[in-house]
């Protein structure tokens, strides 16, 4: 290198800096949080959570009066921030698929993909820019919950853990969903096809797959309490749990149970009926992962799809 020569600095890989400057999140949100839709739908999102919240609310305080007239506020909390969360959990597993099942489809009805072929924006940073803007949505709704599963602090019986865990579950369930719409997107034409094929996984994975477990531990008579042996019970728990923590509101129970009799938010001990112990995990732990990976991997298969129609 002579002396006139002056090398160009390099520039240091930042990844909020690529996050910001990713076009179609810019686009996406822009567009989403300048119309009336956005706000029409947290406005709506908070008034049915409020309502059911009221519902709940009145449901458990009539239940809950003894002999004595008195309420057990303790009960009352621990069921109004469940009832909450479930809710949430119901809407937003219908929420999140419906800003992804036509972000690439509907950029083909809307004959604007094209021109996006056209540019320099590689398959994945498209990809991952409508997946972004999407979360980004889903998770100013699991933020403004917030203060309604608060209200459960005003009775006790929940701590800050739970809220925790619960916005971790809801939000790895949104992620799932969410890469689940984008891929169908990718490889459907029409919206509604990609809508359809969404919410059949995401009805099947909260509604199907609880009654179909059941339906089978009942066919079988699988009971931990029928006198199995050490090895076959601990066997049993394990195949129950990870099958039980595909499901998300299986994952919220049995976290919610985990952390209130074991007092763990990861590994705990279990006593068998032999009084012998095995360690154990809490379910928001492998279902975290589990949602995770699966989210990648329907990203990843969304991105290959892109790039194959453009070829």
């Amino acid at each position: 290198m002579t002396m006139g020569e002056v090398s160009a600095p390099r520039k240091r890989w930042n990844p909020l800096r690529s996050l910001v400057d990713n076009p179609v999140v810019l686009k996406e949100l822009r567009g989403r949080m300048r119309g009336a839709r956005a706000f029409i739908v947290l406005t709506i999102y908070l008034l049915l959570l409020g309502a059911f919240a009221s519902l709940i609310y009145v449901a458990v305080a009539e239940s809950s009066n003894n002999v004595s007239g008195q309420v057990s506020v303790g009960e009352i909390g621990r069921t109004l921030f469940s009832g909450v969360v479930a809710i949430e959990m119901l809407l937003v597993s219908f929420i999140a698929p419906a800003f992804t099942s036509g972000a690439i489809s509907g950029e083909r009805e809307h004959q604007t993909y094209d021109l996006l072929k056209t540019t320099l924006l590689p398959a994945h940073t498209f990809v991952f820019g409508k997946m972004l803007s999407s979360m980004a949505y889903v998770l100013l709704l699991l933020a403004a919950a917030i203060p309604l599963q608060s209200i459960a602090f005003f009775f006790g019986g929940v701590a800050e853990t739970e809220i925790i865990l619960s916005f971790v579950i809801l939000t790895a369930t949104a992620l799932l969903f969410s890469a689940f719409g984008l891929y169908f997107s990718a490889r459907s034409k029409r919206t509604l096809s990609a809508s359809v094929l969404t919410y059949s996984i995401a009805t099947f994975i909260t509604f199907g797959m609880p009654i179909l477990l059941g339906a089978i531990m009942l066919i079988l008579g699988l009971s931990l309490d029928g006198g199995y042996s050490s090895q076959t019970e601990i066997a049993m728990l394990y195949v129950v749990g990870i099958v039980l923590s595909t499901n998300p509101a299986a994952t919220a129970l049995l976290t919610q149970y985990v952390l209130l009799n074991q007092r763990s938010i990861g590994l705990f001990e279990y006593t068998l009926d032999s009084g012998d112990t095995v360690t154990l995990i809490s379910p928001w732990i492998p279902f975290s992962i589990l949602y995770v990976l699966l989210a990648v991997v329907f990203f990843v298969l969304a991105v290959r799809r892109v790039r194959r129609v453009e070829e």
